[in-house]
Order: C-alpha cells, then structure tokens, then sequence
C-alpha cells in the first residue's frame, strides 16, 4: 500500500475493482485514513451498507463524506424510509434516493481550487448513476488535471455498465482487482 501511495500524484485515476462486498469500500476508507495521516489533500464520499440490529440484515445504503455528512442512497422496497411521494428508481430491491444522494455526494467531489487533491468516489455504480448531475460531474473530474481520482467501480456478472466500461478503458486510469 505505501508503495501505492508514493506514486499516487503520478496516476490519474485508480479504480478498484471488485464483486459486491469483497471489500472495495473497506480499502478505499483505509486509504482515506493514511491519506489523511500523511495530510494529502483528499475528498470525496464513500457508501455504506444499512443493516437492522439485531438480525443484522441489509435494509439499504448510505451515503457518507469524508467530513462525516450522511443521507439515503437506497433503501429496501416497503421500508419506512423508501422515499415516498416520487417515483424513484431502483436497483434489485433497492430504491434509490437520487436528491438524497444528490444533495451529499455532489459537492464532496466537485473540483478543488487546490491541486494535488485526491478525491474519492465510492462507487460508481448502478444506483449512483441515476444521477446524470452525478455522471456530468465524474465526466468534469477526468477532465481536469488538478485532482487524482480513487473510485471503486463493480465487476458485474449480468450486465455491463457502459459508462463504468468507458471511464475503464481510458489509458490514464489504473485499474486494481480486489479480491
């Protein structure tokens, strides 16, 4: 990892990739720490799953910022916390709060005046990319060169992603499985 680290303001972007729960966002909030430590510049949001005490099971996901902010990406269909009143669309048995998601995950990655700050974008994926704001705004990070991007990006079994697949294929982008 400190190897990683030290060459980190050379790469662009790195992705890290994995199945569902093998711990993409488990590394990519250990890294947040050492950044931290290290006092790199970084920002950005990571998202975690929502379970129910004291069966433990999975009711949704939150979005959190690095500065500790949180609110609703997705919750389970029937629970007490689906948004209501709009449709809303949905992954699986997950409906998707997109203003909720909106409201936090935007401004904790829009581009920094300073440089040399990584910004950290866990995850782009299926739920996330109901927000175009959001798809417009990961589409202004790789277009600016003040900020080093460290998102984790699924590996699907079904069907691909295709805007995951093109920001993948960018020759600046780094890629690392998790396995």
């Amino acid at each position: 990892m400190m190897e990683m680290l030290s060459d980190l303001f050379l790469i662009f972007a790195i992705f890290l990739l994995g199945c569902s729960g093998v711990g993409k966002t488990t590394l990519c909030r250990k890294l947040f720490e050492v950044l931290k430590e290290k006092g790199i510049q970084i920002q950005g949001f990571y998202t975690e799953e929502v379970c129910t005490c004291p069966k433990g099971s999975r009711v949704g996901f939150d979005v959190v910022t690095l500065n500790g902010q949180r609110g609703v990406l997705a919750r389970i269909k029937g629970d007490s916390r689906t948004p209501r009143g709009r449709t809303s669309p949905s992954v699986g048995n997950y409906m998707v709060d997109v203003k909720s998601f909106e409201q936090l995950a935007l401004p904790s990655i829009k581009i920094s005046s300073v440089s040399n700050t990584v910004v950290v974008v866990d995850e782009i994926g299926k739920m996330e990319l109901f927000s175009q704001s959001f798809v417009n705004l990961v589409r202004e990070l790789f277009a600016s060169p003040q900020a080093t991007i460290l998102a984790t990006v699924p590996i699907t079994k079904q069907r691909p992603i295709p805007f995951v697949d093109e920001l993948k294929c960018r020759e600046d982008v780094t890629l690392i499985e998790v396995k």
